[in-house]
């Protein structure tokens, strides 16, 4: 079907300009044929450089379903960096299904990353059993590639009231290495768009800190209490019985990872506490009972007052009686 006076057609290659110097040797239905190639060659060359567009619903389902899922999250609106982004996700396509089985598609004006990140587009993640990683590196094939293929199980740890000691050594001298723990809640809008970034700070900082969550509302309800953490999210270093607190108002990949290499040293360090007493507990279940409801501080305050006054009241009665009585007596 193809021009066999054409050396690049053998190859298998298509040049315009050299089959159609050749035509005038080729038979109308060769020359029918090498027309069909061509456009078949082009329009295959137009969809390599372009990812398969799913719409949200059908974002949402293979995030459900899938066991991987790579998505490039962009923007109908002129975007160069968007563009370069697809065409290397689309380069790289072939290699990624082959090596990881995953899909790799591209959501345009997704309502969806808002869950996930508060970045503009271009914005690309990876789910893993529907676990997002957010991608923060150089655009590079390599780079790609070996973030996605060593991380295809969880970078981040979840701990408990029960483990968070046990794993952590926090206290006694941290046997089992550094770690940084994100306190958050499910209620938190931004701890749920922290989670694909603390993902990807868990595989920058794999095999040297290790990276962790703490759920303040559920699971590590006492863990929180004892860090005294309030408000979500929050973050703790972790580093030889010492603990610094990431108070930094940026929370970026690169941030974070700057901090647990070098940044926590220009931080003042706390002790870490030690696992409280049941006194301890107890007083600090009544103050973060107290901080999270604030208006039964108030409404505590305005029943003193008026227990206060009462009692008085009822003294000056009191007194008053007393004195009337003894006037009667004299």
């Amino acid at each position: 079907s193809r021009c066999l006076t054409c050396t690049s057609c053998r190859r298998g290659d298509v040049n315009v300009s050299c089959c159609i110097i050749s035509s005038s040797s080729c038979s109308s239905h060769e020359l029918t044929m090498l027309v069909l190639l061509i456009a078949i060659c082009i329009l295959s060359s137009v969809h390599a450089t372009k990812l398969e567009r799913v719409h949200d619903n059908e974002l949402l389902n293979l995030i459900k379903v899938e066991k991987y899922v790579i998505v490039l999250f962009t923007t109908s609106a002129d975007c160069a960096d968007c563009n370069n982004y697809e065409k290397k996700l689309a380069h790289l396509r072939e290699d990624l299904v082959d090596v990881m089985s995953t899909w790799v598609v591209k959501a345009i004006d997704s309502q969806l990353l808002q869950l996930y990140s508060n970045d503009r587009e271009p914005v690309l993640i990876f789910f893993r059993h529907g676990l997002p990683l957010l991608y923060d590196g150089p655009l590079e094939d390599e780079d790609i590639i070996t973030t996605f293929t060593e991380n295809k199980a969880p970078t981040v740890k979840e701990l408990t009231d029960d483990t968070f000691e046990h794993l952590t050594q926090a206290s006694t001298g941290a046997t089992t290495g550094d770690w940084f723990v994100m306190f958050y809640s499910t209620d938190c809008v931004q701890c749920l768009r922290t989670m694909a970034k603390w993902e990807m700070v868990g595989a920058k900082l794999k095999h040297k800190v290790n990276v962790a969550l703490v759920n303040k509302a559920t699971t590590g309800i006492s863990t929180a209490r004892r860090f005294n953490i309030y408000n979500t999210p929050q973050f703790i270093f972790f580093r030889h019985s010492k603990m610094y607190r990431y108070d930094i108002g940026t929370h970026d990949v690169a941030s974070f990872v700057a901090f647990a290499k070098e940044g926590y040293k220009n931080i003042k360090p706390e002790e870490v506490p030690a696992l409280p007493s049941y006194f301890d507990e107890y007083t600090k279940i009544i103050i973060t009972f107290l901080y999270d409801n604030p208006w039964t501080l108030k409404l505590a305050s305005i029943c003193i007052g008026v227990l206060v006054i009462v009692l008085a009241t009822i003294k000056c009665m009191q007194l008053d009686e007393k004195e009337d009585k003894e006037d009667k007596e004299d």
